[in-house]
């Protein structure tokens, strides 16, 4: 009886975590400020606990709803209230800017010589005489503005108007068409055996990947 609780309280705990993390959002996985680093972890932790508590699972079950819900309002904090934000996940600090480091902005951003050299290695910046301006963010990444003579040349600067990209469609995935995406663009199977035949495929299960976007635009990639 006591495995059957066992599973019961894990399914359980898992469960809410699971409806936890989808009201805190993609963020909590995708960058994490101060707050939901926090969270993350405590969630975590409760949740196991959760898991192997037989006696009183409800505990920690109030634990992580009170937590999810903490999260959720100091979002809506700082959304309401932009002011907050500053105190809540903190500022934006400049560690160098015109040619200069900034050594007590790197103390304040707990940072020393070595780890900014290595964020900006990793960005592509091996040599800091081609870095403008680097900004240490409230969710720990840096970002950096190059010198103007070091930037990438873009078609602005040579005069040019390229056609704007659209994005790409799956029409057909592991040899399988994919009829709702079909008919989204406004196509048909008509349409779609046309474009097979100019790539000389027989059928859609020889297709990998096929994708086409709004200018009808059609790449195709054949397991061959």
């Amino acid at each position: 009886m006591n495995i059957l609780n066992l599973c019961l309280v894990t399914l359980a705990s898992f469960g809410v975590l699971f409806l936890v993390a989808k009201l805190i959002g993609h963020k909590q996985i995708a960058q994490l400020d101060f707050f939901d680093y926090i969270t993350g972890i405590t969630i975590g932790s409760i949740a196991a606990e959760m898991a192997t508590e037989l006696e009183q699972p409800w505990k920690p079950l109030i634990a992580m709803v009170i937590y999810g819900g903490i999260t959720l309002l100091l979002s809506v904090v700082s959304n309401k209230f932009p002011r907050a934000r500053k105190y809540l996940n903190g500022t934006p600090t400049i560690l160098m800017d015109h040619g200069k480091l900034y050594y007590e902005n790197l103390k304040k951003a707990k940072l020393d010589l070595s780890e900014f050299m290595v964020m900006c290695r990793q960005q592509g910046y091996f040599d800091l005489t081609s870095i403008q301006t680097a900004v240490f963010e409230y969710n720990g990444k840096l970002a950096i503005l190059p010198v103007s003579s070091q930037r990438p040349v873009t078609p602005n600067d040579l005069d040019l108007s390229p056609e704007q990209e659209l994005l790409f469609t799956e029409l057909i995935m592991d040899g399988r068409v994919l009829e709702g995406n079909l008919k989204r663009m406004g196509l048909d199977m008509a349409w779609l055996n046309k474009k097979l035949k100019e790539y000389h495929v027989q059928s859609p299960k020889d297709v990998l990947l096929a994708i086409c976007d709004r200018n009808k635009k059609f790449v195709l990639y054949s397991y061959k």
